[in-house]
C-alpha cells in the first residue's frame, strides 16, 4: 500500500476544516479545567522562517498533549504590530516618493498620514502566515488573535504603565544609552545585545600638552580610543589611581609622553627587544592618583570656554583597565557611560552644566562642531584624524577588528549617547526578579541556571521610551516646565481628566496628541509627551493586555493570569522573556509562567544565519509540500535544538525522516490491514478490537507480553518527562517503539499474523493481530500531538475496528458536548484522534522480566546479524550454530525461553548458550585508560603502562580486579577507572570458519561453515524471496490468490530445483501457502507476472498464473 504523504496531508487537512476540527476539540473540552499558553507576538512584516515553525511546532505539541489530557487550552495568535519594522517600510516608500525619510519624512506628510500607511502594511504578510502555520498543522486561532495596535490592548498598556507610575517605578532622566542613528531613537540595553559584529575602526593614539606641570616640561598625557569621533567633545582624562605609569622620550622625535608601560605596544611593534632603543624610559612609579587635577591642552575649543573652569584635567576612577589602550583614557561624558557618571560625580557635569553633545538625531555634527558640520559621526572618523594629524597631536594611526553593537533593525553601527529617556526601575528589584525565577521551571535548566539568571542578576533600569511615531503613546501628560505630570491608565480616566466628550477609538498618536489636560496647580494645559512606548513593553505586556485586563469582565481584577506555559528561541532570553518578567513582578509580585521551554537556534546547513540574499536555505513551504509537515516536525523536534543548542538545517534530514519513520510507522499499520482482509478471506472472520486479548489472562505470548510490556513503560515514561517538558527526550523513546514494532515484533511474529496454519494457530492469529491492533491504536494517539496528520490518517482507517461501546471512554467528551445524532440524543466525538483522551497506562501489561528477556534476545540477534555482516552471509544462506557464552545464569535463562526466535531470525539451525568461558577459548586482558591515567598520575602514568604486561600475563591478577574493581601496580592504587577489561577468543585450528562479536559481556560465536544440508535450506528462501518480490512487482495482495510456476533457463539444472521444492515443501506452504508447481509446456492459463530470477547459479524462471 504506497502512500504519499504530503498528498494524504492535504486530505487531513481538509477533514479538520470539514469538521472545524480544532474549535470542535476546544467545545469538547470547555467545561474541563483550564491550561494557559501565550503566544509571543511576532510581526507580520516578513514570511515565517524555520525559526518560526520551530516555535510553532513545540507550541502546538504541548497544547495538543494537555488538550488530549483533560484540559482546556486556549490558543490565540498574536501580532506584534508597532515599531520599526513597519515604520522602516513606510520610511522606504517616504525616501523613493519624497526624497526625505524619518523624522523629515513626518514634518511633511504629518503623523497622521504616517500612522495610516503604517497601519496599511502591519499584517502585509498575515495571510501567508496563516497559511503556512495552518499547512504545519498547527491549531492556533488567528481569527481571536490580539494585536498590538488594538486599542483596547493598548488601553491595557497604559493600565499597566500607570501601576508602575503609581508605585513610584517610572522616573525621567539622561543616561547614555545606546542610540540608533538611522532610526534616531535610544535602544533598550537589551536590544543592542543582539546584534554584534566583527567591523573595522580607526585606533588612534593622541597626546594631550600638559600645563602647569613644572615636573613635566614639555611633556603629553597619551590616550588611545577607537571613536575618534568623539574627540570634539572630550572634557577630561581619567587614570587608575592605582596604576604606577612611566613617563618616555621618543628618541626619533624628542617628545616626552606619560602612559602605561604594557601602552608602549601601541606605539611601537617589539618595544622589548627590536624597538628599545626607539625610546627611553626616563621615570617610573608615576601613580594615576598622583596624576589626579593636572591639566591639559584641550584638543578641540569647541567646548572651552563651558568647560575651562571645571574641565580638561585628569580624573581617577577603577573602571580604567590595562589590557588595551594606554591606560588613560578620554572622557566624552555624552557618549559613553562610565564618562558621564566619572563627570557628573565629579561636577564637570550637574543639572545646569549638560556634557557636550554636539549631534542632530541622525548622527551629524552641529555646531559648534563647525569643522565637521553635517557630517555623520561615522563619516567624520576621517576627517578628525587628518585634522589631528595638521595639529600635531597625533601620536599613532592603526585599525582595530572587534565586535560592535549594530541596530537590529536599521543594521547600522550604534553610538552610546546621552538622551533624555523615561525609565522604568528593574535594578532595585533584581533580589525579587531571581527569586521569582526559583520558581518557575525551564527546558533545557541551563538556560535558567545560567544565561538568564546572569541577564537578571546584571539587570539595568529599563529605558521604555522610543522617539518614534507608531506605537503605544506613553500616558503622560506634563506641564512645560515638567513639574506637573499626570499619568493616565486608561480612556474612562483620559475623557474624566481632559474634559474630552468625544469616541476615543484610537490611542495612536495622530488621535490622542492633541488631547490636553487642564493644570491643577496653573500651569496651562498639560500636553502629552512625545515618546511611545518600546515595543518589548508592549509584548511584555500581553499576558493582561491580550485579555484587555483589568477592563474586561471575564478577568476581574485579581485573576491569576499566570501562563502553565510559554515557549519562544534563546534570543528572548533579552527580549520577551525578560519583559514579560519584569513586569509581571512589579505588577503583581511573580513572573506571569510556570513553565518555559527554549528552543536554540536554526541555522542553514553551511553553519551560517539563514538569509534569503546568500539563498542558503530550501523554502520551508517546498520543504513541506515535497515531504509533508510532519516529517520537517519530527525533524526539528528529534534534534539538538529542543535542547537550546544550533541546528544546521538540511533538507536530506526532513527526507531521512520520511524513510526512517513516517514509512515505517505506515508499513506497520499497512501489513495490519493486510492481515485482516488476509483473515477475513481465508476464515470468514471479521476483525474487531478486543482489548481482552491483549490481557495477560488470555494471551501469554512472550512476543505479545513483550511488545505490550514496552508500550506501557513508553507511556509512563512520556507521563513524566512531558509533565517536565522534555520533549528531546520523549521523541527518540518514541520513534524507537515504531522501530520495535516494525523491525521487531511484526519481523519476529510474521507467521502468526499472517494466520499460517489453522486450529490453535488461527487463535494466535487473532491475538496477535489485537495486539498489534492496541500498539498502533496506541502509538497514533502517543504520537498525535507531535505528527498530527498520519496519526488522524491511520486513525480514521481504524476507527471502524472499533467497538462503538469503546467510544465514550476514548472521546474528551460525550453528553452534552458530543455529536449529535439523528434522532436528537448525542455521542462522543471520535471523529479525530484529537478528540480522544491520551492513552493511559495499563498497568496489567506491565512487564519487566519479559522486557528484560527480550533485551537478552535482541542482544544476541543483533550479535549474530554483525557476525554475518563481517563474513558478507545474508540471513537467508542458513548456517550450523550461534554459541552464546555468558557468565550470568539469568541471561542465559532469558535467551534459553525465546531461543526459537533467535534461531529462525539467524537462520541457525542451533543455538548453544554456555557459562563455561574456558571451553571456547575466552581470554582477558588489561589495557590502560592513558587519558585518565595522565590526569590522575601525570608523569607516574607511564610505570603503570610499562608495569601492566607483567601484571597481566598473570590470570589470577586479572580475577582478582574483575571482582574487586582494585589493583596495585607500580607501586599506585589503580581502579576500573584506570585501567580497561577487553575480553577476546583464542584463535585456534577452526577460528577461519568462525566469526567472533563481543559486547559488553556477551559473546557470540559463529559457525559461518556452509555445510551441503543446510543449502537446499537457503535456496528454498531464495526462491520464496524471488516469488514474493515477483507478486509485489505485479501488484498482488497477501489475499490474491494465484498459480505459480518454475523452470530452469539450463534444463540440466531442473531436477536440482525440483529436489529443492519437494524437500522444502513445508517451508514454501508457509511462506506461499502453496508449492510452486513444474512449468508445463502449452499452459494456457494467462500469465500475470513472469521473471527470471538468480539464484545462486542458477537462472529459474518464475510465472504467476490467473486461477
Amino acid at each position: 500500500m504506497s502512500i504519499n504523504f504530503p498528498e494524504e496531508e492535504s486530505r487531513v487537512l481538509a477533514s479538520w476544516i470539514d469538521i472545524d476540527a480544532f474549535h470542535t476539540q476546544l467545545a469538547l473540552t470547555q467545561h474541563l479545567p483550564p491550561y494557559t499558553f501565550y503566544d509571543g507576538p511576532p510581526f507580520a512584516t516578513g514570511t515565517p522562517h524555520y525559526g518560526h515553525l520551530l516555535a510553532s511546532t513545540i507550541k502546538d505539541i504541548i497544547p495538543r498533549y494537555w488538550a488530549m489530557q483533560g484540559r482546556y487550552v486556549e490558543r490565540r495568535f498574536g501580532w506584534d504590530t508597532h515599531g520599526v519594522p513597519i515604520e522602516q517600510i513606510i520610511d522606504k516608500q517616504l525616501m523613493e516618493e519624497l526624497g526625505v525619510r524619518g523624522k523629515a519624512a513626518v514634518e511633511k506628510v504629518g503623523i497622521e498620514e504616517y500612522n495610516a500607511r503604517c497601519r496599511k502594511v502591519v499584517l502585509t504578510y498575515a495571510g501567508e502566515w496563516r497559511k503556512v502555520v495552518g499547512r504545519l498543522g498547527r491549531w492556533i486561532d488567528f481569527d481571536n488573535d490580539y494585536k498590538t495596535m488594538d486599542p483596547k490592548f493598548m488601553e491595557s498598556c497604559w493600565w499597566a504603565f500607570a501601576q508602575l507610575y503609581k508605585k513610584d517605578l517610572v522616573y525621567h532622566g539622561a543616561k547614555v544609552l545606546p542610540y540608533s542613528t538611522a532610526l534616531n531613537t535610544p535602544l533598550s540595553k537589551s536590544e543592542a545585545q543582539e546584534d554584534y559584529r566583527d567591523v573595522q575602526d580607526p585606533a588612534i593614539v593622541v597626546s594631550f600638552p600638559l600645563l602647569d606641570q613644572p615636573e613635566h616640561p614639555d611633556t603629553s598625557l597619551l590616550a588611545w580610543t577607537t571613536t575618534p569621533w568623539t574627540l570634539p567633545s572630550n572634557v577630561a582624562l581619567c587614570t587608575h589611581p592605582e596604576y604606577e605609569y612611566i613617563k618616555i622620550e621618543d628618541l626619533a622625535i624628542g617628545r616626552k609622553y606619560i602612559l602605561l608601560e604594557v601602552g608602549l605596544k601601541l606605539l611601537y611593534k617589539d618595544p622589548a627587544k627590536k624597538d628599545k632603543d626607539k625610546f627611553e624610559i626616563l621615570q617610573k612609579n608615576i601613580k594615576g592618583k598622583d596624576m589626579l587635577g593636572w591639566r591639559y591642552e584641550p584638543l578641540f575649543r569647541y567646548f572651552y570656554d563651558q568647560f575651562k573652569e571645571v574641565g580638561f584635567k585628569v580624573l581617577n576612577d577603577t573602571y580604567v583597565k590595562n589590557d588595551e589602550g594606554v591606560g588613560i583614557v578620554h572622557q566624552s561624558p555624552a557618549f559613553g557611560e562610565d564618562d558621564y557618571s566619572i563627570a557628573w560625580r565629579t561636577g564637570i557635569i550637574n543639572e545646569k552644566r549638560s556634557p557636550p553633545n554636539p549631534l542632530d538625531a541622525g548622527g551629524c555634527f552641529v555646531e559648534p562642531v563647525s569643522d565637521f558640520l553635517g557630517q555623520h559621526v561615522k563619516a567624520a572618523d576621517k576627517d578628525i584624524m587628518k585634522y589631528l594629524d595638521k595639529a600635531g597631536r597625533m601620536v599613532k594611526k592603526g585599525q582595530i577588528t572587534h565586535r560592535y553593537p549594530h541596530c537590529p533593525r536599521s543594521k547600522t553601527p550604534l553610538i552610546q549617547r546621552a538622551v533624555p529617556s523615561w525609565f522604568i526601575s528593574v535594578e532595585k528589584i533584581v533580589p525579587d526578579l531571581l527569586k521569582n525565577l526559583e520558581q518557575t521551571h525551564w527546558v533545557p535548566s541551563m538556560v535558567k541556571e545560567a544565561r538568564f539568571h546572569n541577564w537578571l542578576a546584571a539587570a539595568r533600569d529599563w529605558n521604555v521610551s522610543r522617539n518614534r511615531y507608531w506605537g503605544t503613546p506613553i500616558p503622560l501628560w506634563i506641564s512645560e516646565d515638567f513639574s506637573e505630570i499626570v499619568c493616565v491608565g486608561s480612556v474612562a480616566e483620559l475623557k474624566e481628566l481632559s474634559g474630552y466628550d468625544g469616541d476615543i477609538t484610537d490611542l495612536h498618536r495622530d488621535k490622542i496628541d492633541k488631547i490636553t489636560i487642564p493644570s491643577k496647580q496653573g500651569k496651562g494645559e498639560l500636553k502629552r509627551i512625545e515618546e511611545v512606548f518600546d515595543c518589548w513593553f508592549e509584548s511584555g505586556s500581553m499576558p493582561y493586555a491580550s485579555k484587555n485586563y483589568p477592563f474586561n469582565d471575564r478577568f476581574p481584577v485579581g485573576s491569576d493570569l499566570t501562563a502553565d506555559f510559554i515557549a519562544e528561541g534563546l534570543d528572548q532570553t533579552r527580549g520577551w522573556f525578560y519583559t514579560l518578567s519584569v513586569l509581571g513582578t512589579h505588577l503583581f509580585g511573580k513572573f506571569p509562567y510556570k513553565n518555559c521551554v527554549v528552543n536554540g537556534i536554526v541555522l542553514a546547513d553551511d553553519g551560517k544565519k539563514m538569509s534569503k540574499s546568500l539563498k542558503n536555505f530550501p523554502d520551508p513551504s517546498l520543504v513541506m509540500e515535497k515531504y509533508g509537515s510532519d516529517a520537517l516536525r519530527l525533524y526539528l523536534i528529534d534534534s539538538p535544538v529542543v535542547r537550546g543548542e544550533p541546528l544546521r538545517f538540511s533538507e536530506n534530514g526532513v527526507k531521512q525522516i520520511v524513510s526512517n519513520v513516517m514509512l515505517k510507522l505506515w508499513n506497520s499499520y499497512s501489513f495490519f490491514a493486510q492481515q485482516v482482509a488476509l483473515l477475513e478471506k481465508t476464515s470468514n472472520v471479521v476483525f474487531a478490537y478486543d482489548s481482552a486479548l491483549t490481557t495477560p489472562v488470555h494471551n501469554d505470548n512472550v512476543m505479545d507480553r513483550w511488545i505490550l510490556a514496552s508500550l506501557s513503560s513508553l507511556l509512563g515514561y512520556i507521563h513524566t518527562e512531558m509533565a517536565a517538558y522534555r520533549l528531546y527526550t520523549v521523541v527518540p523513546r518514541l520513534l524507537a517503539l515504531i522501530d520495535d514494532t516494525t523491525n521487531w515484533y511484526i519481523r519476529l511474529n510474521r507467521a502468526r499474523l499472517k494466520g499460517q496454519g489453522g486450529g490453535e494457530e488461527s487463535k494466535e492469529t487473532l491475538k496477535s493481530l489485537n495486539t498489534l491492533f492496541e500498539v498502533l491504536f496506541t502509538l497514533v494517539r502517543a504520537l498525535a500531538p507531535f505528527t498530527p496528520f498520519i496519526t488522524d490518517n491511520i486513525y480514521q482507517r481504524l476507527l471502524p475496528y472499533i467497538p462503538e461501546s469503546m467510544h465514550a471512554e476514548l472521546s474528551l467528551a460525550s453528553g452534552a458536548a458530543g455529536q449529535p445524532t439523528q434522532n436528537g440524543n448525542t455521542k462522543p466525538d471520535v471523529r479525530s484522534v484529537h478528540f480522544l483522551n491520551y492513552p493511559e497506562i495499563r498497568k496489567e501489561l506491565f512487564d519487566p522480566v519479559v522486557e528484560r528477556q527480550f533485551s537478552a534476545m535482541r542482544a544476541v540477534i543483533e550479535l549474530g546479524r554483525l557476525c554475518r555482516e563481517r563474513r558478507a552471509i545474508g540471513l537467508k544462506t542458513p548456517l550450523k550454530s550461534l554459541v552464546v557464552v555468558h557468565t550470568d545464569p539469568i541471561f542465559l535463562a532469558d535467551v534459553k525461553g525465546l531461543e526459537q526466535y533467535v534461531i529462525d531470525e539467524l537462520n541457525i539451525r542451533d543455538l548453544v548458550l554456555s557459562d563455561d568461558e574456558a571451553k571456547y577459548g575466552v581470554e582477558y586482558s588489561i589495557t590502560p585508560d592513558l587519558k585518565t591515567l595522565g590526569q590522575k598520575f601525570k608523569k607516574e602514568a607511564k610505570k603503570v603502562k610499562d608495569a601492566l604486561p607483567a601484571f597481566s600475563a598473570n590470570p589470577e591478577n586479572i580475577k582478582s580486579f574483575m571482582k574487586t574493581s582494585k589493583a596495585t601496580i607500580a607501586g599506585l592504587d589503580l581502579t576500573s577507572e584506570d585501567l580497561i577489561i577487553k575480553r577476546g577468543v583464542k584463535v585456534s585450528a577452526d577460528s577461519e570458519k568462525l566469526e567472533t562479536a563481543i559486547e559488553g559481556d556477551i559473546i557470540a560465536i559463529l559457525d559461518c561453515k556452509m555445510y551441503e544440508e543446510l543449502a537446499r535450506e537457503g535456496t528454498a528462501r531464495l526462491l520464496i524471496g524471488a516469488v514474493q518480490r515477483l507478486r509485489k512487482k505485479v501488484g498482488l495482495v497477501p489475499t490474491d490468490d494465484v498459480g505459480m510456476t518454475y523452470k530452469t533457463v539450463d534444463q540440466a539444472k531442473q531436477p536440482e530445483v525440483e529436489e529443492v521444492f519437494q524437500s522444502q515443501r513445508e517451508t514454501f506452504e508457509k511462506a506461499l501457502r502453496k508449492v510452486p508447481e513444474p512449468e508445463v509446456e502449452g499452459e494456457q492459463s494467462e500469465v500475470i507476472g513472469e521473471e527470471d530470477a538468480a539464484i545462486g547459479d542458477v537462472m529459474v524462471r518464475l510465472r504467476l498464473l490467473r486461477m
